[in-house]
């Protein structure tokens, strides 16, 4: 949390846009995940779905996968796998996933010894992983403060929202614009999704 505040303020120094968000929006919370195969897996699972969708889903998957290693996992049936809910796409990224951990080819606790970019490039060698995936993973399993996940839909909803732009910036466009918040994109991150959550609620429209 003191990274966030103290990102936040940095963040409101420079850039109004930010300083708007935390005015209307207030601290965003603080979401951390552990740095192992479940967590990763549980955003596999979450990718080009709601959160009600991946909520439902990961909950049949504890219960399944029982502990939730990679070797646990790759003892079961993909018809297990499909029965939980989950697509033949994401049965093959998580077995993809838990082979390059078992061999060796993915080493998570080394990845906090890394950049992001260098954690992403590994990620998205593996069979199913993409960048968007890899961003989150960095973001909230490693805690990296500058972390983006420029590919989220969210998040360019949120831009455009506190923009008042009509259209929501491209993946290449949301990247260019955050370069701003360097180092602290992945706090900016996290204040553009509690902003664009709060004003869901009321109604944006978008």
């Amino acid at each position: 949390m003191q990274d966030i505040e103290q990102g936040i303020a940095a963040l409101g120094k420079t850039c109004p846009l930010m300083r708007r968000a935390f005015k209307e929006a207030g601290l965003p919370p603080l979401r951390r995940s552990a740095n192992n195969y479940a967590a990763l897996a549980r955003t596999i699972t979450g990718q080009l779905l709601s959160l009600a969708s991946a909520d439902a889903i990961w909950k049949r998957l504890e219960e399944l996968v029982r502990p939730f290693e990679p070797q646990t996992l790759l003892a079961l049936d993909d018809s297990a796998l499909l029965a939980a809910g989950l697509s033949r796409a994401k049965v093959r990224a998580l077995r993809a996933l838990a082979q390059a951990l078992q061999q060796g080819e993915i080493d998570l606790a080394g990845f906090e010894r890394q950049s992001g970019e260098q954690i992403r490039n590994s990620l998205c060698k593996v069979h199913g992983i993409g960048p968007w995936t890899a961003d989150i993973y960095v973001m909230f399993c490693l805690g990296d403060r500058d972390g983006f996940a420029a590919g989220d839909i969210a998040l360019a909803n949120a831009l455009a929202l506190l923009t008042g732009e009509d259209r929501r910036p491209t993946p290449r466009q949301l990247e260019k614009f955050a370069r701003r918040w360097q180092p602290w994109r992945g706090v900016a991150a996290r204040l553009l999704w509690h902003y664009y959550a709060m004003n869901k609620q009321v109604g944006t429209g978008l």
